[in-house]
């Protein structure tokens, strides 16, 4: 996916006024995101020994560093490699693009990913599936002094 869509979609050639905060702060959270998208495809290497693509899926069921907040940081980290860029490019066309993303993969995951995980890997995905939240973390309330 990369910058070829948003490229696309807006035809940006950069900010007329120069940069600025908006633009600072969408390639802070472009960054942000494809960096969680390589973490997590690390991890799918290291201890899932296998890769995100249904092809060459995973052998073991992937539970650490992200995975242990949210059960999908992979789309999680693209959604938000593309919110960054409808920040920075201003882009309502980029905007409609992650909506469309976020139903697809969401479809996805509910009709395709969770059964063949559940059929996978049994019981410890079915347990992780209730620990974890699918998307977005949990928020752990401090406990009052």
């Amino acid at each position: 996916m990369g910058a070829g869509v948003p490229f696309l979609i807006t035809q940006w050639h950069g900010s007329p006024s120069g940069v600025d905060v908006l633009d600072v702060a969408g390639a802070v959270v472009a960054a942000l995101g494809a960096a969680l998208v390589v973490a997590c495809f690390v991890l799918f290497v290291l201890d899932g020994r296998g890769t995100p693509a249904p092809i060459a899926p995973t052998e073991e069921l992937v539970v650490r560093g992200p995975y242990r907040v949210v059960r999908n940081p992979m789309y999680v980290g693209v959604a938000a490699a593309v919110a960054g860029q409808a920040l920075a490019f201003r882009s309502v066309g980029l905007v409609v693009w992650l909506v469309v993303f976020l139903l697809a993969v969401v479809s996805f995951v509910k009709g395709y990913e969770e059964p063949t995980l559940s059929e996978q890997f049994g019981a410890p995905y079915d347990r992780y599936r209730r620990r974890v939240p699918g998307w977005l973390p949990r928020v752990r309330r401090r406990p009052a002094r």
